[in-house]
């Protein structure tokens, strides 16, 4: 048997060293592959990459356009195909670079959008604004989060939507604001069981609460913004106006609501500059009236808790005008109590005596009837809450608060003698002398008489000390004959109040010196060219005369020629005993207004002479001598220019200056002096 052949191998050259390079190099491949592959995350790649579909043949929507060189082009899209990753197996061959350029590619900003010119961002604002505002008004309780909206509107650069969206608000937050304060979210109990409906109603009013709140913030940084690009001075200035204006708006429409102190604020720092200027007078006319429809007292004690700090603050450098704010508070004609700048003494109540009266009007009650009544009150007083009705013991309470603070700040006033504030002082303390506690008479009479005595000092200090004050400082006006007729009327209106007249033999009160005063300022101040003309009187500057005279005198409306006649009725014809005057004063006070009567304007002569019959009335047993020449009960001279009213001696002179009168160039004046010796006659 033939054996088999064997089997034959098959020789193969041994491996070079070239052949060796890529299995070396295919293992380091690997290795570096497999390091890449730990950091990947193959789903959420794959997740984020665009899907592949079916291609369809889209038709382009877009119009064609016309290049510069005059062709028309059709724009073609570019189908989402060809954007996407091309296949699982080529993105998992290619290296780490190429693996985070789509990363990079997320990570850049998208490109800004063009900006829309200025009449369309205002045109869109207004659109938007009329939408929040409209769905607010019809029903606001589904829109909370309208305020919000309202609020990232007026985060616009553009200063004209800026200011219609101050107004937009102002408007919605006077409409929709009610009638009760809100109280904050941490004063309700956490645990109260609420429905539905009530907590959607406190979800709107906390919604409310926050967003008026960033208002008035709002509000109070424009009002206070200096622009230092001068471009943006004027648009900052109309910001700044148009902040203070609807800060004014909401402080008279809805003074009782949250934040008021902080529209106070915002109108009080604006009343602080020293010179006026048109959103100086909102700010004060706003105050004015708050002071005149405030019913419940405490915004009126808060304002002037915040003018007093100002002015203390400013050194009392401001307007006088501002110090006027205090001559429009209710407590003027309502409180009936008697302060100083430390107490307030309040009316006693009648004391209901004990035994048998008493017993008569208590009437017979069941326990049943007992019950009823007591939940009764409790209900009126829940009720009396929720209107935010005061009690007449609060309201009280708050007016005598106010008032020490205006009493303090008026004194405080007295004392450093503020130049600019004297006369808003002295006619401010005359109008609150009936509440004036009697027991500050004395010292407040001192502080009058002092200021009369160092009035012509002042006015010399005050002409050196104009040349070193600033430009921004207020020019100081300054009448020493109004401001000490102004303290003979504060001095004679404070024993003109209840049980003045007991108050003045007490406390040994002595007013000998104001009518002095007044004696001897009469034949001065009845050649004053401004014996009639008030604050709002408009009067060309005499160019000869010095700046003294030609200055507008802003301290209240009364003229001098109302100030003296105010002055005369209370040293002539006395409320509390006008029988009590002597015949030596009103002899030396008749003769000298005839004289004075000689030199004033007609409608001042006719004011002194309608005085002068209603002396003649009441005491022309007195001084009818002195319209007759043979009856002369004085010997020696008459001294007009005596520097006291007894060592005038009236009595050795007679009264001439009628037979002027009666050829006076006025018939009222004419009338007048005819009707002055028909009453002398038939006294």
């Amino acid at each position: 048997m033939a054996s088999r052949p064997s089997k034959r191998r098959k020789l193969t050259p041994p491996l070079s060293d070239d052949e060796h390079a890529p299995k070396a190099s295919s293992k380091k491949l690997k290795k570096a592959f497999l390091a890449n592959a730990a950091s990947w995350n193959l789903e959420q790649d794959y997740e984020s990459r665009p899907r592949k579909g079916k291609k369809k043949d889209k038709e382009s929507t877009r119009l064609p356009i016309k290049s510069s060189d005059g062709r028309i082009e059709h724009l073609q899209t570019l189908d989402d195909d060809d954007a996407s990753v091309k296949s699982d197996a080529d993105w998992l061959g290619s290296d780490g670079e190429d693996a985070a350029e789509p990363a990079q590619a997320l990570l850049k900003p998208a490109p800004e959008a063009p900006q829309l010119p200025a009449r369309e961002q205002v045109r869109r604002a207004q659109e938007e604004l009329a939408k929040l505002a409209t769905q607010l008004n019809e029903n606001p309780e589904e829109h909370p989060g309208a305020f919000k909206a309202l609020a990232r509107l007026g985060q616009s650069k553009l200063p004209a939507v800026q200011k219609i969206c101050l107004v937009a608000q102002m408007a919605v937050y006077r409409d929709v604001i009610p009638g009760y304060r809100i109280r904050p979210a941490s004063e309700s109990p956490a645990e109260e069981k609420l429905s539905k409906d009530v907590k959607v109603v406190r979800a709107y009013e906390q919604a409310l609460v926050s967003g008026y709140q960033g208002y008035i913030k709002e509000l109070a940084q424009y009002a206070v913004s200096r622009s230092t690009n001068s471009q943006e001075v004027k648009a900052g200035k109309d910001l700044s106006t148009i902040a203070i204006t609807c800060a004014c708006t909401l402080l008279n429409a809805v003074p009782h609501f949250n934040f008021r102190n902080e529209l106070l604020r915002i109108l009080v720092r604006k009343l602080s500059s020293r010179r006026p200027d048109q959103t100086f007078y909102k700010c004060r006319d706003a105050i004015e009236t708050l002071f005149r429809e405030d019913e419940e007292g405490r915004p009126s004690l808060e304002a002037v808790s915040l003018l007093s700090k100002m002015m203390k603050t400013r050194d009392y450098r401001t307007d006088q005008s501002v110090l006027n704010l205090f001559l429009h508070l209710r407590l003027l004609s309502e409180f009936s109590g008697k302060a100083s700048q430390d107490s307030v003494d309040r009316p006693t109540r009648e004391v209901v005596p004990k035994g048998k009266k008493q017993k008569e009007k208590r009437e017979f009650r069941t326990k049943r009837l007992r019950k009823d009544l007591k939940e009764q009150k409790a209900l009126q007083k829940d009720m009396a809450q929720a209107d935010a009705l005061v009690s007449h013991e609060e309201r009280d309470r708050m007016q005598s608060d106010t008032l020490k603070l205006v009493f303090a700040t008026y004194f405080r006033i007295l004392k450093v003698r503020s130049p600019q504030l004297m006369g808003a002082t002295l006619e401010g303390l005359a109008k609150y002398a009936h509440l004036i506690n009697q027991d500050f008479f004395g010292d407040l009479l001192e502080a009058l008489k002092d200021l009369i005595r160092h009035s012509d000092e002042d006015m010399e200090d005050q002409g050196e000390q104009s040349d070193e004050d600033d430009d921004d400082s207020i020019p100081v006006v300054r009448n020493p004959s109004r401001e000490a007729l102004l303290c003979t009327v504060t001095a004679f209106a404070l024993l003109a109040g209840q049980d003045a007249h007991n108050a003045r033999a007490d406390l040994h009160l002595d007013l000998s010196y104001f009518t002095t005063h007044l004696y001897r300022g009469l034949l001065s101040m009845s050649v004053n060219p401004d014996l009639e003309l008030n604050a709002k009187s408009l009067h060309l500057p005499d160019p000869d005369m010095p700046a003294y005279n030609t200055a507008k005198n802003k301290v209240n409306l009364e003229t001098m020629t109302v100030l003296i006649t105010r002055c005369l009725s209370a040293v002539l014809l006395p409320p509390w005993n006008i029988r009590s005057v002597p015949p030596l004063r009103l002899a030396a006070f008749s003769k000298q207004l005839m004289s004075a009567s000689l030199h004033m304007p007609e409608k001042s002569c006719q004011a002194v002479l309608a005085l002068l019959d209603d002396v003649a009335n009441t005491h022309g047993r007195k001084i009818k001598a002195l319209w007759n020449t043979e009856e002369r009960k004085g010997d020696g001279t008459f001294n007009a220019l005596s520097q006291s009213i007894e060592a005038s001696n009236p009595f050795a002179t007679t009264i001439w200056e009628g037979e002027i009168l009666r050829r006076h160039y006025c018939p009222k004046v004419r009338e007048g002096i005819k009707m002055l010796e028909k009453t002398l006659a038939s006294s």
